[in-house]
């Protein structure tokens, strides 16, 4: 009888609140010459980075730790369009 082999899940770090999750229950950042970008495919080439679909985490993430996950300094625009996805989240429960 064979042993049955465990699925392989990809685990990532929050950027916000440093909590280890599987990959697919964060979001993605992508840095590309462009800007900083959210990658929901994950697909997208370009160092990444990784934050809970919380908007305390967001606003952490934007604070201190997204620019040096993405070794690269955040401009204007990409604040600018990062804190707009993070408006469209919705708060978290007062019991979490």
């Amino acid at each position: 009888m064979r042993k049955r082999r465990r699925k392989h899940i990809p685990q990532r770090t929050c950027v916000g609140c440093r909590q280890v999750l599987a990959k697919r229950e964060l979001i993605r950042l992508v840095r590309t010459p462009e800007g900083v970008f959210v990658d929901l495919t994950g697909k997208r080439p370009g160092r990444g980075a990784y934050l809970h679909n919380k908007r305390s985490c967001w606003e952490q993430g934007l604070k201190r730790g997204l620019a040096r996950a993405l070794k690269t300094t955040l401009s204007p625009e990409d604040v600018k369009r990062l804190r707009e996805y993070a408006d469209t989240l919705q708060e978290e429960d007062a019991a979490e």
